[in-house]
Formats: structure tokens, sequence, C-alpha cells
């Protein structure tokens, strides 16, 4: 009887899943209502072949991730297959497309995902966590090089100095801050159990009968874990080579993504202007309240652009362009592999 009750329950628990991210999903496609029109409508005026180029260097973005998530698992000691991580990659873009919280509902999803590869919480959240490190490290190099190509063609003004310094000054300042705090046990215990009673008393605001969300003497646990991987991390340093590699690439190609949509409107624009649109959009991305960061992305793009001389008239199509096409190609494949591991109970071992 227990047996049917939980089988009820998970199909009670898949089904209201489902419906929400359906929901979700058409909240996203309503706001992009008007970008759709505009893209169909500057559809014939593009060379359709660059456009189809988007789908193999997206392929080779989620292979670049796949190898990042496994070469990670293998430092701290855990060996997951190909396949799998590749797959978990789609879903979780899937996921950090139609749920507004700066990735943060990505690492959730990342970890219910690997508990079917039996790999702790504590493990998948840490690589997630230092995921998102390399991927900012790794763009400094990137960065450096679109300020001197910019500067080359005179593009660059007082506004682009600010951001671009601004980025920089961001993740050196974040880099130092993360391995500060997650360094000492006592002080990744200390700041995440602050973070622990913060997000307590904020559902406490909203849900009052539920006073303790998170239970601090299981978060106590999870953090002096996050240490130990740490420590694991620190001895092996030198195995961090191959995953900064990876992120580098995952780079590129996103940046290789959005200047193909300029090739198929016929246009060879600075690469430095669209390394740094995509870079400010991108970190405001991760406070943006709507999915996928709609209006916000593209109007700091758009902004960006036109500030290092390309004409507006080309980086709104353009952008808008970029967005949908990408967005088709990510999210159609994993929304199916999504929908899949719901029926097949993947995401159901909380």
């Amino acid at each position: 009887m227990d047996k049917e009750k939980v089988i009820q329950s998970n199909s009670k628990f898949r089904l209201y899943l489902t419906l929400f991210t359906i929901i979700a999903l058409a909240i996203l496609i309503y706001g992009l209502r008007h970008q759709i029109g505009d893209a169909i409508n500057n559809f014939g005026k593009v060379h359709s072949w660059a456009l189809l180029l988007i789908i193999p260097i997206e392929a080779l973005n989620y292979d670049a991730y796949a190898r990042l998530y496994k070469s990670l698992l293998k430092t701290l000691g855990r060996e997951v297959p190909y396949r799998a991580l590749y797959r978990a990659t789609l879903e979780l873009n899937f996921v950090n497309h139609i749920l507004p919280s700066g990735g943060v509902s990505g690492v959730s999803y990342f970890s219910i995902r690997l508990k079917g590869e039996d790999i702790p919480t504590t493990k998948s959240t840490f690589v997630q966590l230092l995921k998102f490190i390399l991927l900012y490290v790794s763009f400094l190099p990137i960065l450096v090089i679109a300020l001197l190509l910019l500067a080359v063609r005179g593009h660059t003004n007082n506004l682009i100095l600010v951001l671009s310094s601004s980025i920089i000054t961001a993740i050196i300042i974040g880099t130092f801050i993360g391995v500060y705090v997650i360094e000492s046990r006592a002080r990744i215990s200390s700041f995440l159990t602050g973070v622990t009673k913060v997000i307590n008393w904020l559902v406490h605001l909203v849900l009052r009968r539920r006073p303790e969300t998170i239970k601090l003497e299981t978060a106590q646990m999870a953090f002096n874990e996050l240490h130990d991987n740490y420590k694991v991390l620190k001895t092996n340093w030198r195995q961090l080579r191959m995953p900064l590699f990876y992120t580098t690439i995952c780079n590129i190609t996103e940046i290789v993504a959005v200047y193909v949509v300029y090739i198929a409107f016929g246009q060879f624009v600075n690469v430095g202007a669209v390394i740094l649109a995509y870079a400010v959009a991108n970190f405001a991305g991760l406070i943006s309240v709507l999915p996928a960061g709609v209006g916000v992305f593209e109007g700091l793009m758009t902004a960006v652009l036109t500030a290092t001389g390309i004409p507006a008239a080309l980086s709104i199509p353009v952008t808008i362009m970029y967005r949908i096409c990408s967005m088709f190609v990510q999210l159609v494949p994993g929304y199916i592999l999504y929908q899949r591991a719901l029926k097949d109970g993947l995401t159901t071992k909380l």
C-alpha cells in the first residue's frame, strides 16, 4: 500500500512539474512574440546556410560542457558516462532558460538529475559552482582580446572601457572572495549558514507554517562536504587544465553562434564588439526576473553593439534572430529530454 502511495505521489509530482514547465515555456514564447514575428519577417533576407551553422556550433558547445562535467567529476573520484552528462546538459540548459533564477534552478536540477548516477548532491553542486568560476575566469583573456580588437579599429570609448573594466574587476574579485570563503571550513560554514537563514526567513514570510525550510543541521553537513571536495580539488589542481580548456570552448562557441548570424545577414563586424556585448548581456541576465532574460538580454546587447559602432538597424534584427534560432536549437531537444527524464522518474529521486 505504501509503495502504491509513493508511485501515486511521484506521478502527481511529474504531472505538476510538467504543467509548470509548459506554463513557463508558454510565458517565454509570449514574451518573445514580437521578436518571433520580426525574425520570421527577416528570415527571407538572410543566408539560411549560415543560420544552419548554429546547430553544429551548439552541439560542440554541449559537448564541451559534458566533457567539463566528466573531467571535474573524475577529479573528485566519480566516473559518469559521457552520454548521460551530454543528455543532462541539454536538460539543464532547458531548465535554466525557462526559470528566471540566474542559474540556481539549473544547479538544483543538475543535483537531482545526477542522483540517478549515484553522485552526492554536494559533489554535483560543487561541480556546478566550479563550472561558473571557470567560465568567468576563462572569459578574461577573451575579453582582453575583444578590447584589443576594438582599439585597433578605433571603436573604444569611455563607456566601453567602463563596461569591460567593471566585468574584469567583478570576475577577479568574485573569484578571490569565493576561494577565500571556501578555503576555510569555518568561513564557508559561517557564510552559507547565513545564506541559509536568509532563505529560511524569506520562505517563512510567504509560508508561515514552515519556519525552517532548510534544516540547519543538514545544511552544516553539506557545507563540510563542500569544503572536503575543495580540498580534494586543491590537491589535484593541475587537473583543472582540461576543464579550463573546455570552458574556453564553451565561451568561444557561444560567441561564434552570435557571429554567424551577422554572416547570415552578409555583415562581417568587429568580433570584439560581439564579445563585449555578449558578456554584458549575460551578466545582466543573471539578475533578470524574466525567463531567459527576455528583454534585458536583447536590449543590453543591442545597446553595447550600437556603442561600439554597429548600427542599431543591423544589431537589433541580428540579436533577435540569434535569440530565436539559438533558443529553438536549445529548447526543443532540451524539452524532449526533460520530459523523458520526468517519464523515466529520473527527476523524482529527491
